[in-house]
């Protein structure tokens, strides 16, 4: 399958879920929130994380001319977070009534926003609440663990961020933690 196919088909999938849940681009805006949400995919699925190359990809390509910025994506993106975290749970639910084999993988993972030797100018989280330990890597970090089940074959279906200081043990009953039990619902 062609790179370009891949994105016409994410675009469809998100641009078919925004309308089921009666989601609707604001009127000012060039490019539609469907847009918005597939370059952000591609970055992460095809490009490791970079939104500007994907952003460039997009628009050398022709698929979305009117992308804005990188700046302008990104506000753009950040106000679609709680839409984005919705579609995840709605996905995620679907993924748990096809799992026909009802086992699940759960594990944390430290998710550190600096070095140790800039706590002291970090912006982005304030507190020693952040400050936290891996016990698999016997480092400290300062961030955020993510609490994440997924499928036997790996697909995420629940996930939640917590404070890094928080043990795995609390930050548990953070998940939804909605299995259905028994066959599979085909």
């Amino acid at each position: 399958m062609l790179l370009s196919d891949k994105v016409i088909a994410i675009y469809c999938l998100v641009d078919d879920l925004l309308k089921t849940c009666d989601h609707h681009t604001p009127a000012a805006c060039r490019c539609s929130d469907a847009e918005i949400i597939t370059t952000a995919l591609v970055s992460a699925l095809l490009f490791k994380g970079n939104q500007s190359i994907a952003i460039e990809y997009m628009r050398t390509h022709n698929m979305t001319p009117a992308l804005p910025l990188k700046s302008g994506f990104t506000k753009r993106l950040h106000r679609l977070a709680e839409l984005l975290y919705s579609l995840f749970q709605q996905l995620g639910h679907i993924i748990k009534e096809l799992n026909c084999s009802g086992s699940y993988i759960l594990d944390s993972f430290p998710l550190a926003v600096c070095h140790n030797i800039r706590i002291s100018r970090c912006k982005l989280l304030k507190g020693e609440v952040y400050r936290g330990y891996c016990a698999s890597k016997h480092q400290y970090f300062y961030g955020v663990k993510v609490q994440v089940i997924t499928t036997a074959e790996g697909i995420p279906v629940e996930c939640c961020f917590v404070p890094g200081s928080e043990h795995d043990s609390e930050a548990i009953s953070q998940l939804l933690w909605d299995f259905e039990p028994g066959e599979c619902n085909l």
